[in-house]
C-alpha cells in the first residue's frame, strides 16, 4: 500500500473515532464557553482534538499538528495534520446536526488530504486534490454553468459586512436561483457532492481552511480566497465550479 492511502487510512481513523467521542455529547446537557472571539467551545470539542493529537503523536511522532484548540506541536516538520474538532459549534449545541470535523494533512505546508466528517449525519468526504470521496462514493462538483440557475451558500452574510463588500454579495445574491445558510463545512460537503454551486465564507481561519481544498479540488471545484488568491495563505474562502467562480469572484469585488 501507498504512503497516501496509508496516510489516508489513518485520517479515516482519526474521523471516526474523534466522531465517537463527539456524539457522546451531542444533544446533552452541555457547558459551553466562549473564547476571546467570542467562539463557543465546548468539552467535545476539546477531547476530539485530545484524541486525534494523541493518535497522531503516537503513530506519526514526527509529525506535527495544527489544532484550533491546542496551538502548534512540532511546527518545522515535513508532514502536518490541521485539526478543527467541530467545525459549526454554534449548531452542535443547538442540536443542529450540520455540524463537521476538519482533519487536513499538509505536506511542505501543501494541502495534500483533507477530510470533512459528519458524525451526526454519517457522512464522511475525503479528497486528494485528485478526487473526492463520500463515504467511498466518488462525487463531482455539479456543472450548472449559469448564476441564474444556482444554488448558493454561506455560513453567515452578516460577517460580509463586516470583513467584505456588501454591494458585491448583494448583487450575486440578487443573481442566484436559491439562497441558503447550510454553512460552515457542510456547505462544502454539499459543494462538493453536487449539491449546491457556490460556498462562501467572508472570514475563516486556518483550521476552517487547509481541509476545505483537497476535498474541493478532488470533487472538480475550485477554492480561492475572496479575491481569486491562495486561500491556505489567506482569512476567506470562495468555492464553486469551473464555470462560475471566476464570475463570481469578480462580482463580489466590483468597486
Amino acid at each position: 500500500m501507498s504512503l497516501i492511502n496509508d496516510l489516508k487510512k489513518f485520517s479515516r481513523l482519526l474521523a471516526d473515532e474523534s466522531g465517537k467521542i463527539i456524539l457522546r455529547y451531542y444533544r446533552s446537557d452541555l457547558n459551553v464557553e466562549f473564547k476571546a472571539d467570542q467562539s463557543p467551545v465546548t468539552i467535545a470539542d476539546k477531547k476530539a482534538e485530545e484524541f486525534m493529537r494523541s493518535l497522531i503523536m503516537k503513530e506519526f511522532p514526527d509529525h506535527g499538528i495544527i489544532g484550533e484548540e491546542f496551538g502548534e506541536y512540532n511546527s518545522g516538520a515535513e508532514y502536518k495534520w490541521v485539526l478543527d474538532p467541530i467545525d459549526g459549534t454554534k449548531s452542535f449545541i443547538s442540536g443542529v446536526p450540520l455540524f463537521g470535523t476538519l482533519i487536513a494533512l499538509l505536506h511542505y505546508n501543501e494541502p495534500i488530504l483533507g477530510i470533512i466528517n459528519h458524525p451526526a449525519l454519517n457522512e464522511c468526504l475525503i479528497g486528494d486534490n485528485i478526487t473526492t470521496e463520500l463515504n467511498n462514493i466518488k462525487v463531482m462538483v455539479r456543472n450548472c454553468d449559469d448564476l441564474p440557475s444556482a444554488l448558493m451558500l454561506a455560513s453567515d452574510h452578516l460577517m460580509v459586512e463586516k470583513y467584505r463588500t456588501k454591494s458585491g454579495f448583494d448583487e450575486l445574491l440578487s443573481k442566484v436561483k436559491l439562497y441558503r445558510t447550510w454553512g460552515d463545512c457542510y456547505g462544502y460537503s454539499l459543494l462538493a457532492s453536487g449539491y449546491a454551486d457556490i460556498m462562501i465564507d467572508p472570514i475563516m481561519s486556518m483550521w476552517d481552511i487547509a481541509a476545505l481544498i483537497p476535498v474541493v479540488k478532488g470533487a472538480g471545484g475550485i477554492i480561492t480566497d475572496y479575491y481569486g488568491n491562495n486561500p491556505l495563505e489567506a482569512n476567506s474562502i470562495v468555492a464553486a465550479n469551473s464555470i462560475l467562480h471566476g464570475q463570481i469572484i469578480s462580482i463580489l469585488n466590483k468597486k
